[in-house]
């Protein structure tokens, strides 16, 4: 009976665990990217790629075991930001015309803005809702930075792939996708203030819709 209680607890922990090694694995990726050598580029692809994984699989099984809580609900869309930041920060190191830092700052700092609205929330006990657009936004993100990751290993590497790569990134079509993306990202920040308004309005028993994630 106690081995059985032991085994529940490491599930409903399980998801936390996926997030927090999401967290680790974004420093390691972000440190293997920017070296010159392109094996090291090539591994942490990768890398980025377990990272993303875990975050499939930290939802899936909280929602499995019924192992949603508060502070997973904290936690999972920290360690997303966590991946996705240090994935926009490698691409400058790719081709900073197409990729400008002030874009990249641009996504950071809206991302360090919901974080902080979520803080309060928290504080508040309230729980932000997430629309749609928003999980389209992360889709989308990492979709982007995964192809983008992918042609900067390519360009490096003496593959049939290659020159096709390097065609694509002259075109300049990444570079407009990556102003789609700060679009994208900027408007759901807005839309994430404007429907938890609420939660942050100076009066405290004000209500606020209950988050569908």
């Amino acid at each position: 009976m106690r081995q059985s209680i032991t085994i529940f607890i490491g599930v409903q922990q399980l998801p936390n665990i996926l997030s927090t090694i999401r967290i680790i694995l974004a420093p390691v990726f972000l440190v293997l990217y920017v070296q010159d050598e392109v094996v090291w580029r090539a591994l942490s692809v990768g890398v980025f790629a377990v990272a993303v994984v875990t975050d499939f699989f930290d939802g899936y099984l909280a929602r499995l075991y019924e192992a949603q809580s508060q502070y997973g609900v904290f936690l999972d869309p920290l360690a997303d930001k966590f991946l996705t930041f240090a994935g926009f920060i490698c691409l400058p190191f790719i081709d900073a015309a197409q990729f400008p830092w002030w874009a990249v700052g641009v996504i950071v700092i809206r991302d360090i803005l919901v974080t902080g609205m979520r803080v309060i929330a928290d504080y508040r006990q309230r729980t932000m809702r997430t629309r749609f657009l928003a999980k389209f936004k992360t889709m989308s993100q990492m979709f982007f930075l995964y192809s983008v990751l992918l042609v900067g290993v390519f360009i490096k590497a003496d593959v049939w792939l290659s020159p096709y790569c390097q065609q694509l990134l002259q075109s300049g079509l990444l570079g407009w996708g990556m102003i789609a993306i700060v679009v994208l990202t900027v408007y759901t920040g807005i839309d994430y203030f404007i429907t938890n308004r609420k939660i942050f309005s100076l009066n405290k028993n004000a209500k606020t819709e209950t988050d569908y994630r």
